[in-house]
Parts: structure tokens; C-alpha cells; sequence
């Protein structure tokens, strides 16, 4: 293709032994030519998003590192024009056809300059998104059990659980048919966030507790003057490729929409892996690559169709000797270590621990247990400023 064009082109790599491996590529505008794309960094965006994978480090000229794809975002129509007749291949065949009508519309006269701009912004955001297959590479076991380690105290039938979610992703080679509902007093957040660190997948949070209406997540319609996206079509924006992780919290206030419509019916499409289609971009993106992970407190107010999409993992709360070992080897040094303290400048006694513990022993998860925390250091801090 760069040849049927005459596009002029730097290649830039290292001598192996089955010959010259090329890592960058930079186009050039020789002979007083025009280049390709006015955006720069163009041909080593299009290359990367047709290899989907990233080159080796290797140490390269100021003038080599003059044209880099990495930033390079797909925003005027020159540009997405030129990718689709590039690399339109790499994206699936209904986003290639709705890409083929909506530039049509951009760079049309026969409409409005309103529906153009919409256009052109539709187009930027779903060409700036990789649309990756549902293939997982193995993860390992011991690592995940480390960062299950590092991040909870406890919790060995929970922990389980995941592991055996991680050996079925290394059987399979693809997420689970259902995502995770975490239920119970304690340590939900930390859960969810650790079990995307382990699927190494960009995460993003829907706070249902603040999500009224449904248009919130679906996006309004291009007829509005206002008109824009929902927020689950700009998690896929903001993390740039369609594998990612949906933390969604409070699954059980999900039924309490006060708009035109129940947020969890839009839920529901989004669970499925059917595909998921927003108002704004009209066009159904896939969802294969979404793995959800959702915290509730009181299951009984979570609908049976939202349960269903769901493995239930009941999360018990910590007793007041888990408590005091989390407070001392977790909690308390974390605390310490943001404040600049040392282990020594702030001891807490047995005695101390125990009023602690016991103060606190009415509360679910260990929030109380960091803000006591924090307390004790601050004073510490305190006192050691005002001695000095």
C-alpha cells in the first residue's frame, strides 16, 4: 500500500538474523512532497494498531523519536480517512460500515454543520478504540495469589474463589460467562481492584448510587444540540482498547432510577456480552472483552435477572482478632509510610490495640480502622514537631 501511494518513508530498527526488524516507522516528506496525514505520528499509529503489539526498547536518535505514534490520536477526517483505507480491517465489520456512513455524513454538504461535528466526533472516538479479540493470555496463579495476599487479610474461601475464576480464564483462553457480585460488610472495593490487577485489563467505576437515569449510561441522541456519549462508551474512550473491567459499585441501588427509565435495565445489555449500543454513536460495540465486577450490601433489593448474570461471592465481615492483626502489620505501617514516619516514632501498645478494636467493634470493614489510624500518626507527628 505505501508503495502503490509513493509514500516516502523512514525505517528505523536493528540488523537481526532473519534480517532488518523494523520498530518505527516515519514518514518524510521528500522532494518537496506533501505528506500523507497532517497528524503527526500517523503511520506508526496505523502500523501499531495493525500489529497490536509494541515494539523493543532500543536507543534511538533525537530525529528518529521526532515521529511517534504512542499519543497519536485519531481526531481530523484526513486522518480517519486514511486509516480506514489503512487499516479499516482491523476494526470489526459492523463498526467498519457504521465508520464508512458516518464519514459520508462528515464530509457531507447536505446536511447540517450540527450533524457534522457530531459525526466527526463519533468517528473520533471509535477509531481511537482497539477493538481487540476475546483471546486471554494465561495469567499466572502464584502472582495472583500474591496481589490477593498483598491487598486482603484473610478472606481464604474468597480468595479461592478468584483463583479458580483465573485457572478457568488460563483453560479457556477467554473471561468467564459471568462476572463477580461481591456481597457483604467488608473489603468489596479492595476485591475488585485487585482482581483487575490480576486480569492486567484498564478498569473503570459506575457508581449506581449516582446513576438516576438511564441516558446517564446509553448517551442521548445526536439530534440534541448538547448531545454526547454515556459514561460506559467513555470508559471504552478512556481506556483505548474494548477489553476492560466494569467495577460496579452498589448493585443494589441500581432498581432506584428517578429518571425515564431503570439504569439497570441498561445493566443488563451491557452484562450480556451481546454487544452494547450507545445513542450517541448508534452503533452496537462488541462486549466480549468486559468482565464485571459489581459490590452490593443487601442483595435482597438486587432484581433476579441482575443476579443472574452474576457468580455470588459472600464476603464475611473480620472478627476483633483479625481486626487487631490488620490494624498492626497492614493498616497502621501503610499509614506511617504516607505520613514519612518510622515504625518507631509510632508505637501502639497491646493495651492501645485493644480500645482500639474494641471501640470500633461495631463496624463493618477496616475504613474506621484507617481513620483511627491516621489519627494516632497525625498526633504522633504532633507531638514529635512540638518536642523539637
Amino acid at each position: 500500500w505505501l508503495g502503490e501511494n509513493k509514500i516516502n518513508v523512514r525505517l528505523s530498527g536493528s540488523n537481526e538474523a532473519d534480517g532488518y526488524a523494523v520498530y518505527k516507522i516515519r514518514e518524510i516528506a521528500f522532494g518537496g512532497g506533501t505528506k500523507l496525514s497532517a497528524e503527526d505520528g500517523f503511520l506508526q499509529y496505523m502500523i501499531g494498531r495493525l500489529q497490536a503489539s509494541s515494539a523493543p526498547a532500543e536507543e534511538v536518535s533525537e530525529e528518529e523519536t521526532a515521529e511517534d505514534g504512542d499519543d497519536m490520536k485519531l481526531t481530523s477526517l484526513q486522518s480517519i480517512t486514511d486509516f480506514m483505507t489503512c487499516a479499516g480491517g482491523t476494526l470489526p465489520d459492523n463498526i467498519r460500515l457504521w465508520a464508512r456512513r458516518n464519514l459520508a455524513v462528515a464530509n457531507s454538504h447536505e446536511v447540517s454543520p450540527e450533524e457534522r461535528r457530531h459525526a466527526q466526533r463519533a468517528l473520533s472516538i471509535m477509531m481511537n478504540i482497539q477493538w481487540k479479540s476475546n483471546y486471554f493470555e494465561a495469567i499466572d496463579p502464584e502472582e495472583a495469589r500474591r496481589i490477593l495476599d498483598e491487598e486482603l487479610y484473610g478472606m481464604e474461601r474468597v480468595k479461592q474463589r478468584i483463583i479458580e475464576t483465573i485457572i478457568q480464564i488460563n483453560r479457556t483462553h477467554t473471561l468467564p460467562a459471568y462476572g463477580i457480585l461481591l456481597i457483604g460488610p467488608a473489603g468489596k472495593s479492595q476485591i475488585a481492584y485487585a482482581v483487575a490487577r490480576i486480569l492486567k485489563l484498564p478498569w473503570t467505576t459506575l457508581d449506581m448510587s449516582s446513576i438516576n437515569d438511564p441516558e446517564q449510561l446509553t448517551g442521548s441522541s445526536r439530534v440534541y444540540a448538547n448531545a454526547k456519549p454515556g459514561i460506559i462508551m467513555e470508559a471504552f474512550s478512556l481506556s483505548g482498547q474494548s477489553n476492560l473491567v466494569f467495577i460496579i459499585n452498589e448493585l443494589d441501588k441500581a432498581a432506584s432510577g428517578k429518571g425515564n427509565g431503570n439504569p439497570a435495565d441498561v445493566l443488563l445489555t451491557l452484562l450480556d456480552n451481546l454487544g452494547f449500543t450507545d445513542n450517541y454513536m448508534e452503533c452496537m460495540v462488541p462486549t466480549v472483552g468486559v468482565y464485571p465486577i459489581a459490590t452490593a450490601n443487601d442483595k435482597s433489593q438486587i432484581s433476579a435477572p441482575l443476579m443472574s448474570r452474576f457468580a455470588v461471592i459472600d464476603i464475611p465481615d473480620y472478627t476483633s482478632e483479625e481486626k487487631k492483626i490488620i490494624f498492626s502489620k497492614y493498616v497502621l505501617p501503610k499509614v506511617l509510610k504516607r505520613m514519612s514516619l518510622k515504625a518507631e516514632e509510632c508505637v501502639v501498645t497491646e493495651e492501645g490495640l485493644n480500645a482500639i478494636v474494641e471501640l470500633h467493634k461495631n463496624t463493618s470493614g477496616i475504613r474506621d480502622l484507617e481513620q483511627a489510624a491516621e489519627h494516632i500518626a497525625a498526633n504522633a507527628l504532633y507531638q514529635i514537631e512540638v518536642d523539637h
